[in-house]
């Protein structure tokens, strides 16, 4: 049977019409995260439930906090940043390329020395004084770039207060990102690293021989915040990381929650 043509171009016109209205669109929807390389294994986690409960698909983009902020400087998409310190937060906050209000502290972190699993060390005394350099002897030792990546910033900071900074500095290899660092101390390239608790507990191929102590560097913070052009989509992302059941999942990895988490 041939229908006319007025029929044809009619029946075209609700043809587009339905698929403009289909599920499809809103399977469409999705939101970028610019996160801290540290918080890989946990927020894919925390991704994934929070995909299953809202069908918004997150696109997460992982790195040295540094390098995120510069991204976002640049102009690179993205609706959320979760940064490893305040210093790179407050870095895009003083860009005016974070909505106001959306910033919030939450978690934190602690930071530990690493061997190879297969290390002759298993415990050091980490405390005023102590001989790194002679620890580390011939070998090398890796953390992010001091200079910037806020793990590197950190362990700086913690060796100085403590006093064993100057004759370990040569010894130093500085990497990238934290997730880097681990990668050099899983495979036997550096003796040692210094990185945060939760990366040593996603790799097999390290231990942890030593805890720094909390007030020998600044507090490990991470804000999170709304970005300046989020989409609207954003917003649920954002509000569901203090949700019960996020705190589960990241605590689970060992992170630790600074903000109370609220219900959905």
């Amino acid at each position: 049977m041939k229908f006319p043509a007025q029929y044809s171009v009619l029946s075209m016109a609700l043809l587009l019409a339905v698929v403009s209205l289909s599920p499809v669109s809103a399977q469409e929807k999705s939101v970028t995260v610019f996160a801290a390389a540290s918080m890989k294994n946990a927020l894919d986690d925390v991704a994934k439930a929070y995909t299953d409960s809202t069908k918004i698909k997150v696109t997460s983009s992982y790195a040295a906090s540094s390098a995120l902020a510069k991204q976002i400087e640049s102009g690179a998409p993205a609706d959320i940043f979760i940064s490893a310190d305040t210093d790179w937060m407050d870095y895009v906050a003083k860009k005016d390329l974070i909505k106001a209000n959306t910033r919030v502290d939450l978690l934190g972190n602690r930071l530990v020395l690493i061997a190879p699993k297969d290390s002759r060390t298993d415990k050091v005394d980490i405390r005023q004084g102590f001989d790194l350099a002679g620890l580390i002897g011939d070998g090398k030792i890796a953390t992010g770039d001091v200079a910037a990546v806020p793990v590197g910033k950190y362990a700086k900071a913690a060796l100085e207060k403590l006093g064993a900074w100057d004759k370990a500095a040569p010894k130093f290899a500085m990497a990238e990102n934290v997730r880097a660092a681990l990668t050099l101390v899983s495979r036997g390239e550096a003796a040692y690293g210094i990185v945060y608790q939760t990366d040593a507990a996603v790799e097999p191929g390290v231990k942890i021989v030593g805890v720094f102590p909390a007030d020998s560097h600044p507090a490990i913070t991470y804000p999170v915040a709304l970005l300046k052009d989020a989409r609207a989509d954003a917003q649920s992302l954002h509000d569901f990381l203090p949700s019960p059941i996020a705190k589960a999942v990241l605590e689970k990895y060992g992170f630790a929650y600074l903000v109370p988490p609220k219900s959905m």
